[in-house]
């Protein structure tokens, strides 16, 4: 290991405790010696995701939050509900590290060719446990970046990146023609719009104020329609019967949204019919649920016709799924335009400390669109 690497540094961890209790702090922790293939980050910048946020509160009733410890090393507790306990029955106590992405610089790396040539350069990874100052990966998790770009820019050029063009490639995959996105103003829902403009495939955004309709039709997006309008399932229905789009990715997830989309896919559908069918449209409607910002049931009504499918979508399945031939070729898109389609834009830099800083956190954890927070564990 360099000699200009420390012996330790220090982690962000999620613990839920059996007595009903999350407890967040910092921990200070071994920095590895790495292996032939593996590489040490410095991590600069490390994105707080909504995924992120499902590992680091978990069920936590954030309105119970208390702060504790001191200035450097801050202790946040709150309490979870019984409901919420069972959900966490797999991780109860154990200290869980967090973070799935983030980039910084290489100051160690093992012996083979792969890892020496990653020595010094800037680097994004992917690999779980970022919220940490030096982070141990392989170089198969990593990516190195352009030369002209830092850690921020590539901070967040997995997740948001792969999950947007993912979501073209199952359209493709699957036989659909066109798609549509919830909660479409976000991040991800922009570089998706960049990415359909630029391939020539429509995309139905689903929002849910004026001013995030303004965020898209900025960059150019066509068919946006808003769930708080009163004319909503109509000019949902409207913009469907127009892309024929029969692949939904709901970030929602609870309430009635997704079973929404499915009856205005349907009426679509039957607008376009050469025939009457008293059992309702045979073209197959899909919704993928990939995130939980609404965590009540998800309601599903009648009135979807006799060919219909809810599940989930995970970026890590699909990847697998695609082999590495298919993720090299995304990661060769990501970091082809990685200051373009798939810049992302960042409210606040924060450290390890300031994200256990309760007003920070409420902030974050809001989820708002717009607000995205970036922790760079070694400012």
């Amino acid at each position: 290991m360099a000699s200009s690497v420390p012996a330790k540094g220090l982690q962000l961890r999620s613990h839920v405790k059996s007595g009903g209790e999350l407890e967040l702090s910092l921990v200070e922790v071994d920095v590895p010696t790495p292996g032939p293939d593996d590489v040490i980050i410095r991590v600069e910048a490390t994105p707080i995701n909504p995924s992120d946020l499902g590992l680091l509160i978990g069920a936590a009733d954030m309105s119970t939050a208390k702060a504790s410890g001191t200035a450097d090393r801050p202790v946040v507790t709150a309490k979870v509900p019984a409901a919420g306990m069972r959900a966490m029955t797999p991780r109860i106590d154990e200290s869980m590290p967090v973070g799935n992405e983030g980039a910084g610089t290489v100051v160690a790396a093992g012996s083979s060719p792969a890892a020496q040539a990653l020595l010094g350069k800037t680097v994004a990874g992917l690999g779980g446990e970022m919220y940490t100052q030096y982070r141990m990966l392989n170089v198969a998790q990593c990516m190195e970046l352009p030369a002209d770009a830092t850690a921020r820019d590539g901070a967040s050029c997995f997740v948001n990146p792969l999950t947007s063009l993912a979501m073209t490639e199952v359209m493709r995959m699957e036989g659909h023609t066109a798609l549509l996105h919830t909660a479409a103003a976000s991040n991800l829902g922009q570089m998706l719009n960049k990415i359909c403009i630029a391939d020539g495939i429509d995309l139905v955004n689903v929002v849910r104020s004026d001013a995030q309709e303004k965020i898209l039709r900025d960059i150019g997006a066509k068919y946006i329609v808003n769930s708080k309008s009163l004319g909503f399932m109509d000019d949902l229905i409207r913009a469907l019967a127009a892309t024929g789009a029969t692949l939904g990715f709901d970030a929602i997830g609870g309430g009635p949204l997704a079973g929404q989309i499915l009856v205005a896919m349907e009426a679509a559908a039957n607008l376009n019919a050469k025939e009457y069918s008293r059992y309702g449209s045979a073209t197959h409607k899909q919704v993928y649920i990939y995130g939980r910002l609404d965590m009540s049931p998800t309601t599903l009504p009648p009135g979807v016709g006799m060919a219909w499918g809810v599940g989930g979508f995970l970026l890590t399945p699909f990847l697998q799924k695609v082999g590495s031939e298919g993720r090299a070729k995304l990661r060769a898109r990501v970091g082809k335009e990685l200051k373009t389609t798939f810049a992302s834009h960042y409210t606040s830099e924060i450290s390890l400390a300031e994200a256990l800083q309760l007003p920070i956190l409420e902030a974050y954890n809001r989820r708002a669109t717009g607000e995205k927070y970036l922790i760079n564990p070694n400012k």
